[in-house]
């Protein structure tokens, strides 16, 4: 008699199968199958599993169908197969390096000569659907380091070895394959039971990608592309698509005069006329507020001897990702290595750890919250550079809080109540994630001990204020446990923005202490938090947010006065002057182009409002406003339209 199994389902129910049998048989005969139709991957006792895995063991199944974001995920890494499957035979010679699924897509990355065109990439996407459609089944097979080695290399598979070596190197003893039909990739999986469930396949573009992202190795070429199962869902999507191009920071900010980089630069923005008035209002606004909360402002050097990042950590475990620099008068016969010992700082941390440490502080003074908007330096690889949203040079509306043990669950409560502000100023959605220590001991500082202190009073006052949470595992700054704040835009994208750090490591490497009621020296906890998170990045995100269109109080230029003719321009300039009085940002067209063209550059430059001048306007000491989009106000007083002005260009905070 066969051995069996208990296998729990997600209702608590049992069933027994025999050992052996593959999840998608017993889907089949004991739950149904209109289930096993609808089926994708499994999840065993919490771990994704292909449906053709056998059931070894008693344990927890739940089936993840279509239906579910789980199953559309690992559909587009196993369209990231069948494309890569597809190149290879359409362009014999061509190198596969690594496809992963991405945030509602895949890509992967290949090695040629040739570049492809769009007429290529017709024919890719054509014979991936074709491929697709064959319902050709997926085949895991686990084999040794060594078998895996022997087999890339005789494809011939430079990229694919290199990565075999590195996962050996790290002491892995097997590795797994999946086949479909002649075709083979390594990776984790799961995928699906076969090509023909994956759904339609789009292919979206070519870009350049350096092997690893590091600009000192070969330029690959990567295809992106996305797949959905139902094609109303990828035809919404590729229209939503459309109107992500449209708002594409990286072109609406030059030709709104916000930004530019150039390539002596590199990663670091020019921020023109508007982008600095821009930036500028967000920092005012960001300063009242925290102003009003208590925050103290500080500056500190951006320079700095690594003897701070030693102490704190960072020269172990953030070096490669920091700026070094030589010290002058560093010793000449030291290595090159030696004599780069001072870097740009990446953080502002350890330098306000430094301003606490230059007074005898008491409990009195808890929580001390400190505020800055230093510009920082991160060393990012140049092939991970994109806009606003990847940079080498920015700045942080950064705060670290210095506070008592007992004080966390307030001082939380306070900084998610400035994030309700801010956001809800912005009509950004946001949800939060609680990211626990890094998995690896190595990418972390601190014992397990200090580890179960800070996660666990972070988790308590978030438990505290009733907020939905997600657990996000592993994910942790390397010094402690963190919130994650992520919003939600428009276009229904979500971005991470801003976090909440709890750090109980630095009070203890800086040696930071606080006199308490007791008269005796207790060890305060720190509190690392952003709101804006840096301003290039949430400035990237308000561009697209808003398509340009930014709300009145935040637009570089609040309204452009247009005169029918030039013999207006006189109570032009009287009205600007009179705004401009007021505190509001007007400027006058000038230029000898007719209404309706300054009417339309006013529109394309997405200011506020545009405010026509005529006889009628100047006789009744009045303006006749449009706003963007096209709406007509009519003639009012120039009163009426000021007050107006102050109603809607108020800062909100």
């Amino acid at each position: 008699m066969s051995e069996l199994v208990k296998v729990t389902l997600p209702d608590g129910s049992q069933k027994e199968a025999a050992k052996g049998t593959t999840i998608l048989d017993f889907v089949k005969t004991q739950i149904g199958p209109g289930l096993a139709k609808a089926a994708y991957i499994a999840k065993l006792d919490g771990a994704p599993v292909d449906l053709s895995r056998p059931l070894d063991r008693d344990a927890k199944l739940e089936i993840v169908t279509t239906k579910n974001p789980e199953a559309l995920e690992v559909a587009r890494h196993d369209a990231a197969h069948v494309m890569a499957s597809v190149v290879q035979k359409l362009y014999p010679g061509t190198q596969v390096t690594i496809g992963p699924a991405i945030e509602e897509g895949f890509y992967y990355d290949f090695a040629r000569d040739t570049p492809f065109t769009p007429d290529d990439l017709e024919k890719i996407e054509k014979a991936t659907n074709d491929a697709i459609k064959a319902d050709v089944p997926f085949v895991r097979e686990e084999i040794s380091m060594d078998a895996a080695l022997g087999l890339f290399e005789g494809m011939g598979e430079k990229y694919k070895v290199e990565i075999v070596k590195d996962i050996a190197a790290k002491g892995a003893k097997t590795l797994t394959l999946y086949k479909h039909g002649d075709w083979v990739d390594f990776c984790l999986g799961p995928h699906g039971p076969s090509t023909g469930k994956i759904g339609v396949v789009k292919l979206l573009n070519v870009a350049g990608a350096y092997w690893r992202g590091d600009a000192k190795n070969a330029m690959l070429q990567r295809i992106y592309g996305t797949t959905f199962f139902d094609k109303k869902e990828l035809d919404a999507y590729l229209a939503r698509l459309e109107e992500v191009k449209k708002r594409d920071h990286r072109k609406l900010g030059p030709a709104l005069g916000l930004f530019a980089f150039h390539e002596w630069a590199p990663g670091a923005a020019f921020w023109l006329p508007h982008g600095t008035t821009l930036y500028n209002l967000l920092e005012e606004a960001m300063r009242r507020l925290v102003t009003k909360n208590g925050y103290l402002e500080v500056k500190t050097p951006l320079l700095f001897n690594k003897k701070l990042w030693e102490q704190s950590g960072h020269w172990g475990v953030y070096r490669e990702n920091m700026f070094l620099v030589f010290d002058k008068e560093s010793d000449q016969a030291l290595p090159v290595e030696e004599r780069l010992n001072m870097s740009l700082k990446p953080m502002n941390c350890p330098s306000h750890h430094l301003i606490y440490r230059m007074g005898k502080r008491s409990y009195r003074e808890l929580p001390l919250r400190y505020f800055t908007v230093d510009v920082l330096h991160r060393n990012e690889l140049s092939g991970s550079l994109g806009g606003l949203t990847r940079v080498r040079q920015f700045a942080q509306d950064d705060s670290h809080i210095y506070l008592a043990e007992s004080q966390i669950p307030d001082e939380i409560q306070r900084i998610v109540d400035l994030m309700k502000i801010v956001y809800g100023a912005f009509g950004l959605e946001f949800s939060l994630k609680f990211s626990t220590r890094p998995t690896k001991p190595e990418d972390r500082i601190g014992d397990d001990a200090l580890w179960d202190r800070a996660e666990g009073a972070l988790r308590a006052a978030l438990d505290r204020m009733g907020l939905p949470w997600e657990l996000n595992p592993g994910d942790g700054a390397f010094y402690g446990p963190k919130i994650d704040f992520v919003v939600t835009d428009s276009l229904g994208r979500t971005w991470q923005t801003c976090t909440i750090q709890l750090d109980y490591a630095a009070p203890e490497r800086f040696d930071l202490t606080y006199v308490g009621d007791d008269n005796t020296e207790h060890r305060p906890v720190v509190i690392h938090r952003a709101v804006y998170g840096s301003f290039e990045r949430f400035i990237a995100i308000l561009t697209e947010h808003y398509a340009g269109s930014f709300p009145t109080w935040l637009a570089p230029v609040q309204a452009r006065i247009v005169t029918v003719s030039d013999r207006f321009d006189a109570w032009a300039r009287e009205v600007q002057a009179t705004l401009a009085g007021q505190g509001w940002r007007v400027e006058v067209d000038e230029s000898s182009d007719t209404l309706g063209a300054k009417i339309r550059k006013a529109q394309l430059a997405k200011i506020p409002f545009t405010l026509v001048i005529g006889e009628k306007e100047v006789a009744a000491k009045a303006v006749a406003p449009r706003r963007h989009g096209g709406e007509d106000l009519k003639t009012m007083p120039l009163d009426a339209f000021a007050a107006l002005m102050k109603k809607e260009a108020t800062p909100p905070f």
